[in-house]
């Protein structure tokens, strides 16, 4: 398996400028990771800067997934328009805490239809029974992948996080996409994702981990 083919090369701080973004464009092409993973702000410049040989990812309502949904199909149509292959969302984690599914369902089904979708569950405010069912949802969906986080705090220790995915393997299946991401840093923790039965990594460690 080759893995640098298996990361979203991710970068979602702040802070990031133009100067950023056209580092980790270089970096993906360089090392020939899967994607960049970024804010929409920076799409039409990793789309230009990457020129077709990498995708181009995009985050939607992170990382709280609390805004409207309106306003979430907004942010991923502007996605499509300024370039992004494909959307991560984190899941309405408020609404799928109180049960809401109807509600959860309808949203992802929405943006689902704008782009490839990669649904971050965020793992660390979830049960077990919580993870299998929004993972479940995810699927129902028409979204390609569930992915476990977005890096942010409730942090998840990485034994802890192959739990997780290993859940979320045996909720979707073993053909369905599952990301896994937040706290990745070394070719072991990704070997460890990949065993547990992911299929794509976030990490902003990506370089130091494929140089070792």
């Amino acid at each position: 398996m080759n893995i640098n083919k298996t990361i979203d090369h991710t970068y979602l701080k702040a802070d990031a400028g133009e100067k950023e973004i056209k580092r980790i464009c270089k970096e993906t092409l360089k090392y020939g990771f899967r994607s960049v993973c970024i804010n929409p702000e920076w799409a039409s410049l990793a789309k230009k800067e990457l020129k077709g040989k990498a995708l181009v990812v995009t985050v939607i309502d992170w990382p709280c997934g609390a805004g409207s949904i309106n306003a979430r199909v907004f942010e991923a149509k502007q996605a499509k328009k300024d370039g992004a292959d494909e959307i991560d969302p984190v899941i309405k984690i408020g609404k799928l805490k109180e049960g809401k599914y109807a509600e959860v369902l309808n949203d992802l089904k929405k943006l689902s239809k704008i782009l490839p979708t990669k649904v971050i569950i965020e793992t660390g405010f979830l049960s077990e029974k919580e993870i299998i069912k929004a993972s479940k949802i995810v699927k129902k969906s028409g979204a390609i992948c569930v992915k476990t986080s977005t890096g942010l705090p409730p942090k998840v220790e990485i034994d802890k996080k192959i739990k997780h995915v290993k859940l979320m393997r045996k909720a979707v299946g073993p053909k369905y996409l599952v990301k896994a991401a937040g706290g990745i840093r070394t070719l072991k923790d990704v070997e460890k994702m990949l065993k547990a039965g992911a299929d794509i990594i976030g990490t902003s460690g990506s370089v130091s981990i494929v140089k070792k």
